[in-house]
């Protein structure tokens, strides 16, 4: 029944999608690419792997915080406050980042025989991120069947999915979300201002979940 490979980020959606999947999960992969949240992401990804005894591997992908432009790999002062409906928040869009990702796990997929890839893109995602959208999540699909002997498929079953929705998902599974990382800025604490935070807040509200995460403000 194993036949995936998840794209693990230590966030509330993957997170929920690792246990909400976990006995079709054969192996989990993080990336390491320089983004202001890594070494606080990375941590809670390990953290649930082994809780549920699933492999995990930890990729570097340095050239994407060398090469690319994004204010999520430029340091927390870059990174604006405001919801992910505002302009401003387009400057965290890290190129193609999925993309990338997504053709390295497909690599890894096909190298271990297994049938698919998974990823916890939401419907929250669209407004901003292309690399998230259902055109793009079908367009993906496509190229990993026609590029692999095996036909190695792309699932992303929260694509249409608010983040409230997984939050709910995530509270009948029993996670702690305290045990999850957001804030796009990776200090000490939630900075609260922004769009990852105040999803997170409105996605835990939405699901009548108690908040668990310290925020700045």
């Amino acid at each position: 029944m194993k036949d995936c490979v998840i794209i693990l980020s230590g966030g509330m959606d993957s997170v929920t999608l690792l246990y909400d999947y976990q006995e079709r999960i054969a192996l989990a992969v993080s990336f390491d690419y320089g983004s202001n949240h890594n070494s606080r992401e990375l941590p809670f990804a390990a953290l649930h792997c082994q809780r549920l005894g699933i492999e995990h591997l930890v990729i570097p992908l340095q050239f994407m915080g060398q090469y690319f432009n994004s204010s999520l790999l430029s340091g927390d002062d870059a990174i604006p406050d405001g919801d992910y409906a505002d302009d401003n928040m387009k400057s965290t869009v890290v190129p193609f980042r999925n993309g990338i990702m997504l053709s390295v796990a497909v690599g890894l997929a096909e190298s271990r025989n297994l049938k698919f890839v998974m990823m916890a893109n939401h419907g929250g995602d669209h407004t901003i991120y292309p690399d998230c959208r259902p055109e793009f999540v079908s367009a993906f699909d496509a190229a990993a069947r026609a590029g692999t002997f095996i036909n190695i498929g792309l699932l992303s079953p929260y694509t249409h999915w608010t983040k409230g929705q997984i939050a709910k998902r995530g509270r009948e599974l029993g996670i702690d979300y305290s045990e999850t990382w957001s804030c796009y800025r990776g200090g000490e604490r939630h900075c609260g201002r922004c769009g990852t935070c105040r999803e997170r807040r409105e996605a835990l509200a939405e699901a009548g979940i108690d908040d668990p995460t310290q925020y700045e403000q």
